[in-house]
């Protein structure tokens, strides 16, 4: 019997320490002045502009474009091009290797043959050039540099 009355005078204890601090926070919030509330929001938005006027981490000459920077990403492809069972040939010229595979922005792939001919690809598409392509090891301004810089 005397536990219960132990444990109700314990729990009285503690809830009248919990009142007492609660209060004391009450009074320091009171006695402390509020933060200039527009100050703080004109500061925010300077940070704001100082974070995008400050450099990035990276010197633009590291940074790789993304790729709504680029017209497309090209890659050789000298064995024969085998799609669903067949084997392409330039409509045009009728060669079946040394292709210069174009992928273009709109995800659309483009063979181009040793000849100049480029004709699109319908059974190809940007998934099929992401599995079959390395890393892109260069960047060019334009499609003849590219072409150049693969042998063509």
């Amino acid at each position: 019997m005397f536990r219960i009355f132990r444990r109700r005078a314990r729990a009285d204890r503690e809830f009248r320490d919990a009142q007492r601090a609660s209060q004391a926070l009450l009074q320091m919030h009171t006695e402390t002045p509020w933060p200039d509330v527009l100050g703080s929001v004109a500061a925010t938005a300077q940070d704001a502009t100082e974070a995008a006027v400050a450099r990035d981490f990276l010197p633009p000459y590291f940074r790789a474009p993304s790729r709504q920077d680029v017209a497309g990403f090209m890659m050789r492809w000298d064995q024969p091009l085998v799609i669903d069972g067949e084997v392409r040939e330039c409509p045009e010229c009728g060669a079946y290797r040394n292709w210069v595979v174009l992928c273009m922005r709109d995800d659309s792939v483009w063979l181009r043959c040793r000849a100049g001919h480029e004709t699109r690809e319908l059974g190809l598409d940007a998934a099929w050039y992401n599995r079959h392509s390395g890393p892109a090891d260069r960047w060019h301004p334009t499609l003849e540099d590219g072409l150049r810089h693969l042998g063509y």
